[in-house]
């Protein structure tokens, strides 16, 4: 075989190469680097965390979930259904002051049920519901991930020192209200990420309610859900 096969041998095979690379970067596209960056917000940086710093294992996860979740369509709620959901939200923020773990485990309800309602995978499977919202909620799924595991701590006995705190349920709360308001609000067409990091004005002054009632960053009023 003369020289000059040979070097055209070896420039074909490196063109091929690099077609091959350059192809396989394009159908990475959003799912990979910048892009999931971009997409997941916190939830990357979170799974770059229990990756232990691995950015590639964290990345080939979170672009796992978009292969598997990322072709969900959303299904809009009906007026009426999302009426019964804001009016059961209201009485869960309105409950917390007299029994604050009831009213999380209603939050944590309540979430799993809207999300089944607007098509992602049923409440029941909470890990796969989780990673579907992590794909279309990234910047307020957190939410649900820390309600649920604040309604799930059993109390009583030795492990009461474990339970969370009246101020985490409360926190909790807040942050899951922010995942409600982008499922709500994204089902009337908007942009519902946006939409959810204004939530509700603080609660009114009420002598009859306990002082703490009084710092609690959501809106209880019924005439506020309406306006929403």
């Amino acid at each position: 075989m003369s020289t000059g096969v040979i070097i055209v041998l070896i420039v074909a095979a490196a063109a091929v190469v690099a077609v091959v690379a350059i192809l396989a970067v394009r159908a990475r596209g959003p799912h990979g680097g910048h892009g999931l960056k971009r997409r997941f917000g916190p939830e990357y940086d979170r799974a770059v965390a229990r990756h232990n710093g691995d950015v590639k294992a964290a990345e080939d996860e979170l672009g796992a979930l978009v292969e598997r979740h990322g072709g969900l369509h959303e299904r809009p709620l009906e007026p009426a259904e999302r009426e019964r959901f804001e009016a059961r939200w209201t009485a869960a923020q309105e409950s917390f002051v007299d029994s604050p773990r009831t009213a999380v485990a209603e939050a944590d309800q309540l979430l799993a049920e809207v999300a089944g309602a607007r098509g992602f995978p049923d409440g029941a499977q909470y890990e796969e519901q989780l990673a579907a919202l992590s794909v279309h909620h990234a910047d307020h799924v957190h939410g649900y991930r820390r309600v649920h595991s604040a309604a799930r701590v059993r109390t009583g006995g030795s492990r009461d020192a474990d339970a969370p705190g009246t101020e985490d349920l409360r926190a909790a709360m807040v942050e899951a209200r922010a995942l409600f308001g982008d499922l709500i609000g994204s089902s009337r067409g908007e942009p519902g990420r946006h939409r959810a990091r204004t939530s509700g004005p603080a609660v009114r002054e009420d002598h009859s309610r306990s002082r703490s009632a009084r710092h609690l960053p959501w809106g209880a009023h019924r005439q506020q859900t309406k306006e929403g």
